[in-house]
């Protein structure tokens, strides 16, 4: 174990999120919210712990797959901890679990919060809020192997933890400047949207929180009422597109760039998600129609609903805990599958659930001739048995941890719906689920424990179980192994 390098290059993340709060910083000052001293103090202890992690001498630079993971897992709670800091401090939440829970939330890109009024605090805390979904959408860390120097086998094994998906690949030759062209097409939709949302007459704040928001798919709004308090469909559409765009693999935005029109259009995770999000619609539009005004009603609340569960984002426009139990059933169904590998979307990933059912198939067909010899390819190519064996992996481990914290949470005694959607959005990083949880309640009411609980499951959910469960194994923390 290489302790040194994983203290600096957690040291050099405490700093970089020091950099990262200098933006509240501005917006506090730009509307004289006097809030001065808490990024301040903030900005100050993580330099300092940020220095002082990185002061070591290093003996080597390598590292490997084992330090990738924990680079990962400390990093991501660090940077909640210390991300949380300017909430409690400025008061706008008191208490520290709470605070916790809401950071983890963003960085998460979940968007579960414990808010009752959150048009009543100050623009700089709702602007940072809102900017923990932009920085943990991409990850962190890939900003920071996109934007500082480093080896480059150690960026593969970070990147590798970080990013979402079944496999991580490298766009071109080098890790560090496909992390590059991931942020800068990032960056470019981002803005973009802020561009489409001020045409529909939103708020310049309000438009540069909700792309933040909608960019992480991460759901967190500066209105209690979530984007239906605007009440505006060209909004409404211009967020759809871009929740869409989000949610799909931005390697194929990539090819898309350099022409290989072929490799996009042939990938089967972009038609399924495709598929998968005009099957819901139609069954939720014909679900809900007749307790609604009119079919475009209908089909305006379904496809925003649909769009933002299945990719992981969570912004609302219609209280769908009101819905048919089908709708239910067709939006829990959404929460699991997530949006594509290599998004910024939550869940189980489009990709998985294809190499999951292939590999079913695969099996019954073994089963009835065991002599056949046959491959489970997607996109055309063959997937690799390491790759099936820890997709299958992931999805028991997956499910056993949503049935543990089910377990722990049901302590609080609220409903089975409440109770299991808790741990289900929380898990997938979507946001709302049904029950005392649903669309216009939050998660204020449950205790701290089970806010501790969710909250681990939110960080699971974003780093993919592996680089959080590691830190439980005791050869981890071995120096070598």
């Amino acid at each position: 174990m290489n302790y040194k390098m994983l203290f600096k290059t957690v040291g050099r993340l405490l700093q970089a999120e020091a950099l990262f709060m200098l933006l509240p910083l501005a917006v506090s000052v730009y509307y004289n919210e006097k809030l001065l001293y808490v990024y301040g103090i903030v900005i100050a202890v993580l330099l300092f712990i940020g220095t002082l992690l990185s002061l070591p001498k290093l003996e080597t630079r390598t590292i490997y797959a084992r330090e990738g993971f924990l680079i990962v897992s400390l990093s991501w709670i660090l940077l909640s901890f210390f991300g949380a800091l300017p909430f409690v401090i400025s008061g706008a939440i008191p208490s520290f679990v709470d605070a916790f829970f809401e950071t983890v939330s963003g960085f998460t890109t979940t968007g579960a919060s414990i808010l009752n009024n959150i048009e009543a605090l100050p623009k700089s805390i709702l602007f940072w809020r809102s900017f923990t979904h932009w920085i943990g959408g991409m990850g962190i860390i890939v900003f920071v192997l996109a934007f500082l120097p480093q080896k480059e086998m150690q960026s593969m094994h970070i990147m590798r933890a970080e990013v979402p998906g079944p496999t991580v690949g490298k766009l071109v030759s080098k890790a560090t400047v496909t992390a590059r062209i991931l942020y800068i097409i990032y960056g470019v939709f981002t803005i973009a949207e802020i561009v489409a949302l001020l045409l529909c007459k939103m708020p310049l704040f309000d438009s540069v929180t909700t792309a933040f928001a909608t960019a992480g798919t991460g759901g967190f709004s500066v209105k209690n009422a979530s984007i239906a308090a605007y009440n505006n469909l060209g909004a409404e559409i211009v967020i759809s597109v871009f929740m869409l765009l989000f949610g799909i693999n931005f390697n194929l935005f990539y090819l898309f760039l350099i022409k290989q029109f072929k490799r996009v259009f042939k990938s089967e995770e972009l038609w399924t998600y495709l598929a998968v999000i005009g099957t819901a619609v139609l069954i939720i539009t014909a679900n809900i129609l007749p307790s609604v005004e009119s079919l475009g009603t209908a089909l305006r609340q379904a496809g925003f609903q649909v769009i933002s569960i299945i990719t992981t984002t969570g912004f609302v426009t219609a209280d769908f805990g009101k819905w048919p139990v089908l709708s239910h059933m067709v939006i829990v169904t959404l929460m699991f599958f997530g949006a594509c590998a290599g998004s910024t979307g939550g869940g189980l990933k489009i990709s998985r659930i294809i190499i999951l059912g292939k590999s079913a198939f695969h099996e019954l067909r073994r089963a009835i001739n065991p002599r056949r010899v046959t491959a489970i390819k997607l996109d055309g190519v063959v997937v690799e048995k390491d790759v099936v064996n820890t997709t299958t992996t992931f999805f028991v481990i997956y499910m056993v941890i949503i049935g543990v914290s089910a377990l722990l949470v049901s302590i609080d005694n609220f409903d089975l719906t409440t109770t299991l959607t808790s741990v289900i959005t929380c898990i997938s990083n979507v946001g709302p689920g049904l029950g005392s949880v649903g669309p216009v309640e939050n998660f204020a009411d449950l205790s701290n424990f089970s806010k501790l609980v969710l909250s681990a499951d939110m960080l699971i959910g974003r780093l993919e179980v592996f680089p959080i469960m590691i830190l439980f194994i005791p050869s981890t923390w071995k120096k070598s192994t």
